[in-house]
């Protein structure tokens, strides 16, 4: 029963959070961390609000991210710099998939 209780309680403030983003016309990156993927050309992507490097070759970065993952695909690809919050890969970007 207890158990139920925090599930509503966590759902009615997930609720309450999304109406105050809409009605206030929030950022939804900012208020939610979610994920933003800036494809720059064929040869650049910038990641922001990822959480962790999952896998790293010259043909697949994959990347964790809040609620997801996100792999970049391509030939020669390489991380130019990465931060705490944002990161760069260049390389020829062939392709870029999300996964729940």
């Amino acid at each position: 029963m207890e158990r139920r209780k925090k599930n509503r309680l966590a759902q009615v403030k997930e609720s309450v959070k999304s109406n105050i983003v809409e009605s206030l016309e929030l950022p939804q990156d900012i208020f939610y961390g979610a994920v933003i993927v800036t494809a720059l050309g064929r040869g650049q992507v910038l990641v922001e609000n990822y959480k962790g490097i999952i896998e790293y070759t010259r043909e697949k970065i994959r990347l964790q991210a809040k609620g997801c993952q996100v792999t970049v695909q391509g030939e020669q690809l390489v991380v130019e710099y990465y931060t705490h919050e944002e990161m760069k890969i260049t390389g020829m970007i062939q392709g870029i998939l999300y996964d729940a």
